[in-house]
């Protein structure tokens, strides 16, 4: 040959030799895990739509948590699910609710363990949307309701300060109003919670991914006179890369400590954009959708679950995502940490 070949094999040849050089790393720190909290005790509802997932009472959530902590995984988010509902979600903020009590019974059991907690209202509306529903102010088309941004932002505040309250390390808002990072960070600190972090749900998009998440914490859009049939009227458009840089560095500016991306694998030239561009942590939601998908493969025989799941939140991180929200974190750090298959 006229010039010295390239070998860029020379470093694939041994698994020695691949770790050394690997650019990207993947550990149960990296992973946190969402769980869905219901009244009563000893319940452990499967979610049919997401194998492996379960509604659980606050005693179960506790045991299910030690078994993540086992496995290596140090961060949970939670999501209440009530019985009671009504159409200003009163029950996000009640002192005695779901996350409340499970956040004071999980830092009780594992003190070191992260608790984050949802800050939405679409678990606990009536009609499953993420705020007050009401006339449009200035007119529109048709006759349907429209979610009321500042009527919501004052709730969404009040719950994020009762989740404070029992106890949680990082309050999380998910509703995507205008406005709600400042009014939430205006609430903790004038309630005593300045040094408590939050994580917004910065670029949420309105995709297609989340029905099994509305099986779960049963915060489907109710159908009906005048309800909106979606959330593209506050959700992101999936067809918007630059709108998704402007919420992010608005939230930022609001005073978010960490701002996150949802869903994940679709959008991950999203997670690069948005961590090119900004110096706070940024996390990705692995959404349900994405999760069923993999399940589902696996199940008929498809594809090799533990190696796709390892393979995808490699992925994740290697798009620049800092940590993950993902329904495999158990499993995964099982794998991780050679306790599973």
């Amino acid at each position: 040959m006229p010039f010295p070949l390239d070998r860029p094999r020379r470093l694939r040849r041994t698994e020695a030799l691949r770790t050394l050089v690997r650019e990207t790393v993947l550990s149960p720190d990296d992973l946190m895990w969402p769980l869905f909290v219901v009244p009563g005790e000893k319940v452990r509802n499967p979610v049919k739509s997401m194998p492996g997932v379960f509604q659980l009472s606050v005693d179960e959530l506790v045991a299910e948590a030690q078994a993540g902590w086992d496995a290596g995984v140090r961060s949970v988010i939670l999501f209440g699910v009530p019985v009671h509902k009504d159409a200003v979600g009163s029950g996000a903020y009640a002192d005695d609710g779901e996350v409340a009590r499970a956040v004071r019974a999980l830092k009780k059991s594992l003190p070191g363990l992260i608790v984050a907690t949802d800050v939405c209202l679409c678990e606990y509306t009536d009609h499953g949307h993420c705020g007050i529903l009401k006339p449009p102010r200035s007119g529109g088309p048709g006759q349907d309701l429209v979610v009321d941004n500042d009527l919501t932002i004052p709730i969404l505040a009040r719950e994020a300060v009762a989740h404070a309250r029992a106890g949680a390390d990082i309050v999380a808002p998910s509703d995507m109003m205008d406005g709600r990072v400042g009014a939430i960070r205006k609430g903790l600190d004038d309630a005593g919670f300045e040094d408590l972090p939050i994580l917004s749900y910065a670029a949420k998009f309105a995709g297609a991914f989340y029905g099994p998440f509305r099986d779960a914490a049963e915060s489907a859009p109710r159908e009906g006179p005048g309800i909106p049939r979606d959330r593209k009227g506050y959700q992101m458009d999936p067809a918007n890369w630059r709108e998704a840089i402007r919420e992010v560095e608005l939230d930022i500016a609001e005073g978010a400590d960490m701002v996150m991306v949802k869903p994940a694998v679709p959008y991950l030239d999203i997670v690069r954009l948005v961590r090119d561009r900004v110096n706070v942590p940024v996390a990705a939601y692995h959404v349900s959708g994405e999760y069923a998908m993999i399940k589902a493969a696996a199940q008929a025989g498809w594809i090799d679950e533990a190696r796709v799941t390892l393979e995808t939140l490699l992925c994740i991180r290697r798009a620049g995502a800092d940590f993950i929200l993902t329904y495999t974190a158990k499993d995964a750090a099982r794998l991780l940490t050679g306790t599973g298959r």
